[in-house]
């Protein structure tokens, strides 16, 4: 006999996973099978990072708990003990909860945290966001470990659930829903540059290069040098606006930080923005000439207007290559001609790879199905 209500996580670490959550956070909610509550940390409650656990409230979602679990710095150190943290108050959580279903999305170390901190409890991890590959980057190594970890599996495409299966050895709760992202797109009521600007104090009628630049962390020692190649890249694109959002917290963050910062501050034709909210980049991705950095936003989302992604260096290698991506080193004068070429080429048609956008209403299914609720 089927559970009439099923008590339901969600695991929210940054701005980025809440955006990409969202439109699952919603049929949740409307769902009278499911009794939903948000769990935050990472970012989401640091007053340093621009407080975006604001969109979860806004949103009119609960949220049970809050920790703050920002790395005090961006050393090595300094994320090992924001995991042991994570790890630490999240045992707190497990031991007051019977959670029927908890979602986890992607890879980021504190998600792994997370997620790891379940395992002693058997709580029943459901994966979004598995199977894929970022070479530069330790978050793959987390992924794949978050994978092992969960019991129902949500790819985004067709060669990432292989992928799962593969590591997993069972095709047993392993589906290929398509991406939430392209739900959320397709789904969208865009605002116009003027209400965009209005809202953003941007205006993205000008030709605006959308840039989102995370540190490598395999090879971490190159941030610094990686960020001045492409800081010499922009100084020269002067024809452009150019809309930096600031990076993930992660090894050489916050060095990588300042030099933005201190970037902008010399350069009239920059803004410089902590946090877009989830619609608004989505709205400056559809009107920005281009993409450039290092952002797995530049893979999936921006597939789906297309738009050009000149792509920096190693951090996203592994991940599959739609028509509109440019892999570029960090190089200034490869990426100055990389933008330049872009600019006066048209994006080659190619087939969607990341699903029809109807992914949240296929997992709410697979779950009511496996819990036998109508």
């Amino acid at each position: 006999m089927g559970r009439s209500v099923l008590k339901t996580a969600i695991l929210s670490s940054s701005r980025a996973d809440f955006g990409i959550y969202l439109p699952l956070a919603v049929r949740l909610k409307e769902d009278k099978a499911f009794s939903l509550e948000f769990i935050s940390f990472g970012t989401h409650p640091s007053k340093r990072y621009g407080f975006p656990q604001q969109q979860i409230t806004d949103a009119g979602f609960n949220i049970s708990y809050s920790f703050d679990t920002a790395p005090e710095g961006d050393s090595p150190g300094d994320i090992t003990r924001s995991m042991a943290l994570v790890t630490k108050l999240m045992a707190d959580v497990w031991e007051k909860n019977q959670y029927d279903i908890v979602f986890a999305l992607g890879d980021r170390y504190e998600m792994f945290a997370a997620v790891a901190s379940a395992m002693p409890f058997n709580i029943k991890i459901a994966h979004i966001h598995g199977g894929e590959t970022t070479l530069g980057a330790i978050d793959n190594a987390f992924r794949h470990s978050i994978t092992h970890m969960s019991h129902w599996h949500f790819a985004c495409a067709e060669p990432y659930k292989q992928r799962i299966i593969e590591l997993t050895g069972n095709p047993e709760r392993v589906y290929n829903t398509g991406a939430l992202g392209i739900e959320s797109l397709s789904k969208m009521d865009f605002p116009d540059t003027e209400k965009l600007k209005l809202i953003t104090g941007i205006d993205f009628s000008a030709p605006t290069l959308l840039i989102t630049l995370h540190p490598e962390t395999i090879g971490a020692d190159q941030n610094e040098q990686n960020t001045a190649q492409m800081l010499q890249a922009l100084d020269q694109l002067v024809d452009f606006q150019q809309v930096i959002t600031m990076p993930n917290a992660d090894t050489s963050g916050l060095m990588m930080r300042r030099m933005l910062i201190e970037y902008g501050y010399n350069h009239s034709n920059v803004k410089i923005v902590e946090n877009l909210g989830s619609s608004g980049y989505l709205a400056a991705m559809k009107y920005a000439a281009l993409m450039l950095g290092n952002s797995s936003s530049g893979f999936m989302e921006a597939s789906f207007f297309p738009k050009w992604v000149i792509n920096l260096g190693h951090r996203q290698d592994g991940r599959i290559r739609t028509r509109n991506i440019i892999d570029v080193a960090f190089k200034s004068e490869d990426i100055i001609q990389a933008v330049l070429n872009a600019q006066a080429t048209t994006i080659p048609e190619f087939a969607p790879v990341y699903g029809d956008g109807h992914a949240s209403e296929k997992i709410i299914n697979i779950l009511k199905n496996d819990f036998a609720i109508n």
